[in-house]
């Protein structure tokens, strides 16, 4: 079994960021209140604001309707669960991060997953105590990849001596084909025929990997759920498989 970790409870003062306040953002932070200390920083980020057809699958109420979405969550999780909760307007790579964060990707294009992976590159080191995590889902159907490094040298990736990954590539390296994502002209949480729980379900996912990630218990690289099978296949961080994402994802995409 390998893990994923940087003892981030025993060694850093970390904060947890959300990017995107939509579908499976807005529950992925309500979720984040439950189980994270209330000492541990968390930002949610998103220039959106909430519209009348955000109703019906995201984490928003009436009363908020024309308010940013990072705002009225915020301010809503603040009050209800008596924790500091910030929020930003501006996109990732304009949002001051320190760099013991974990990101939690909740966007659907590509234009916004190349944003992220822009913060992580511009700090041009490998070192950084940082994770992504970067959710993803269409009509009953997602994925979740975790990653933190920007090198494309597979020798770069394998675990300790106590089977720990220190470092694995981020989400984009890994599936190049998340930046080719043009933007929806309706938000995935609005799409005709998608699933009412599909967002739920995501948030689940996301936050069980954000707690085992930060615990240094986290064993995958990748999920994949199918509400339609009834399904949920992980990918196991194993040098065999590392070694084939990096040499086949990260070389094909170039």
């Amino acid at each position: 079994m390998y893990t994923l970790s940087h003892e981030f409870a025993r060694r850093y003062q970390y904060q947890v960021a959300v990017a995107g306040c939509g579908g499976t953002g807005g529950f992925t932070a309500e979720a984040l209140c439950r189980i994270l200390p209330a000492s541990v920083p968390l930002v949610l980020i998103d220039p959106d604001r909430v519209e009348a057809r955000n109703l019906g699958r995201q984490n928003f109420f009436r009363e908020e309707l024309g308010q940013l979405k990072s705002e009225a969550l915020a301010k809503r999780l603040s009050r209800e669960y008596g924790r500091a909760v910030a929020y930003s307007s501006l996109p990732v790579g304009m949002t001051p991060l320190n760099w013991q964060t974990v990101v939690i990707g909740c966007v659907d294009n590509g234009r916004a997953r190349r944003d992220i992976a822009g913060k992580f590159m511009s700090s041009h080191t490998n070192g950084s105590p940082c994770w992504w995590i970067d959710a993803g889902n269409g009509e009953n159907f997602g994925q979740v990849l975790i990653g933190n490094a920007v090198s494309k040298d597979r020798r770069s990736y394998s675990p300790d001596e106590q089977g720990i990954w220190r470092y694995l590539p981020l989400p984009t390296l890994q599936r190049p084909d998340l930046l080719n994502q043009l933007p929806a002209a309706r938000s995935c949480a609005e799409m005709e025929g998608q699933g009412p729980t599909i967002n739920q379900a995501m948030a689940a996912l996301v936050v069980e990997v954000t707690r085992r990630l930060i615990a240094g218990s986290c064993p995958w690289i990748q999920l994949y759920l199918d509400l339609n099978l009834g399904t949920l296949q992980p990918v196991y961080a194993t040098p065999e498989v590392v070694e084939d994402i990096v040499k086949h994802k990260i070389n094909k995409g170039g």
